[in-house]
């Protein structure tokens, strides 16, 4: 929504956060974009328990042109939260916004009848028509399962800035886009090209951006299975897996193992922790020695095989699950797994559709699987503990318990409370106090590894340089920008920085 908004402020005595939107903004429909669009927008977003309202207890229009966020817990990522969220159009979604007014009005949460069924319903719902403020538009008729096209939207602020009248959007995963790239179909791609593919790019003279993503496969638990849920087992699964061989089998130089293992990007870690605190962090570096030491020291013993068993005489076996179409995380999957079994934990990997495993873990329908550690499209620690500890747990899923972990631990003798701590990691106005939090929460992640980081993968984009000009040189800044977060290209296009090539 930034672009949305001409001026923000933190009013610091009234606990507030404050947009005031631009004006003369106006819909696809030809209808204005006021206040009350963002209101419904975040209406319906408690419903699905955005994160905003850890910190956000109201959210009011104040005119037609500003809205307040009122802060119950003062924090410095409520801006974040605000800007970056995408304003839908109270025409499409008012209706369902003031029944979830009305829902909060009575004094129902999220626990209630009424409540999940609006969630269900809000779910399915499918508009008729997409009304936008931003520059394209899709062109309805123009989707397929392979392919989509947007249309210049004549009604936007920006339509006189961008530069290209469409844009063609294929659909598909790493197998289905590698060959539209290599016959030249495609500009610029995100995927995670195996290095292979990479190579052949390069050879057909496409230049590669190797950006970071802050982000990157990690290996989730299903706590519920024992001993999964035994910190023990996770650590010594991280000492049993080279993390830089599974990085560079997966993505070449673009998969770069972790190495502070403090649930966030090692590119972050210097910002926010100390020297020292950064020295107590353990790297859990590839020994498996050291795992075997760990698992023994709680009971289990090999078998004959040289398999682990454990002290319930059950053998460590476990399905690993990774999406299909995902070709670096299918590789990391396939490679952890012969690290793990070369272990004695024996492991079988199976592949499910990108969609169907989102919804399998959500549900708690695994035993481990490779889903993302760390996210790239906030900047703020709070954000990749959030994805880390919420996304695919209990505290925000909203299709069952996920990987269910216990948000109240044990670690180092001492009571942990990993819910309170994700939140405390951003509140209050003053960056630097925040980092007392931040580094509580990052030995804690360092101590029992909720999950696994396995490596942090950067971009290895192919640019085609043909039809598209006006690319920046490789030192440009914004290239540090997040692939998946405020991505580059996207940045050029809404500026007119790309354009058509002459």
């Amino acid at each position: 929504m930034s672009l949305l908004v001409e001026e923000w402020e933190t009013k610091a005595d009234e606990d507030t956060f404050v947009i005031h939107l631009r004006e003369g903004v106006q819909w696809s429909d030809g209808s204005d974009f006021t206040s009350a669009d963002v209101v419904s927008t975040f209406d319906v977003g408690r419903l699905f328990k955005w994160t905003v309202f850890k910190y956000v207890d109201e959210v009011t229009a104040l005119d037609d042109n500003t809205v307040e966020f009122h802060m119950a817990e003062p924090s410095t990522v409520v801006e974040r939260y605000v800007l970056a969220e995408r304003i839908r159009s109270r025409a499409t979604y008012g209706e369902l916004a003031d029944r979830v007014a009305e829902l909060i009005e009575s004094g129902a949460d999220d626990e209630s009848d009424e409540w999940n069924a609006l969630v269900q319903e809000v779910t399915e719902f499918r508009p008729e028509e997409l009304i936008v403020t931003g520059p394209f538009n899709i062109d309805m008729n123009s989707v397929t399962e392979a392919q989509l096209t947007l249309v210049k939207n004549p009604e936007s602020y920006l339509a006189d800035t961008v530069r290209f009248d469409s844009v063609v959007l294929y659909n598909g995963e790493t197998p289905v886009v590698t060959p539209l790239v290599l016959a030249g179909d495609v500009d610029y791609a995100t995927h995670g090209f195996p290095p292979a593919t990479e190579s052949a790019f390069a050879e057909q003279g496409l230049r590669i951006v190797r950006a970071p993503t802050y982000s990157g496969p990690a290996l989730f638990f299903n706590h519920d299975l024992y001993p999964l849920n035994l910190p023990e087992v996770r650590q010594a699964i991280a000492y049993a897996i080279n993390r830089e061989e599974n990085g560079t089998v997966s993505l070449g130089d673009s998969g770069r193992a972790v190495e502070m293992m403090a649930g966030l990007s090692d590119n972050l870690v210097p910002l926010w922790l100390s020297e020292d605190q950064i020295a107590e962090l353990n790297t859990y570096e590839y020994d498996p020695a050291q795992g075997e030491e760990l698992l023994t020291g709680i009971g289990f013993t090999r078998g004959d095989d040289g398999a682990w068993i454990d002290d319930q005489g059950n053998p460590l076996e476990f399905e690993l699950t990774a999406p299909a179409e995902f070709a670096d995380w299918s590789a990391a999957a396939e490679n952890a797994s012969e690290q793990l079994n070369n272990f004695g934990i024996r492991t079988t990997v199976r592949g499910v559709q990108f969609q169907q495993h989102l919804s399998d873990v959500n549900q708690g329908n695994f035993e481990i699987a490779t889903r993302a550690w760390g996210i790239g499209s906030n900047p703020h620690p709070h954000f990749a503990y959030t994805q880390n500890l919420f996304t695919h747990n209990f505290v925000a899923s909203t299709e069952g318990a996920g990987m269910n972990f216990p948000m109240q631990q044990e670690v180092n003798g001492e009571e942990v409370d990993f819910e309170q701590l994700v939140v405390q990691s951003a509140e209050g106005l003053d960056p630097e106090a925040q980092e007392e939090n931040v580094a509580a929460l990052a030995k804690a992640f360092n101590e029992i590894l909720p999950v696994v980081p396995l490596w942090e993968r950067y971009g290895n984009n192919p640019v085609l340089e043909t039809r598209v000009g006006g690319w920046p040189a490789d030192n440009d800044p914004l290239y540090n920008n997040a692939v998946y977060g405020d991505n580059f290209v996207t940045m050029w296009i809404l500026d007119g920085t790309l354009g058509p090539a002459q």
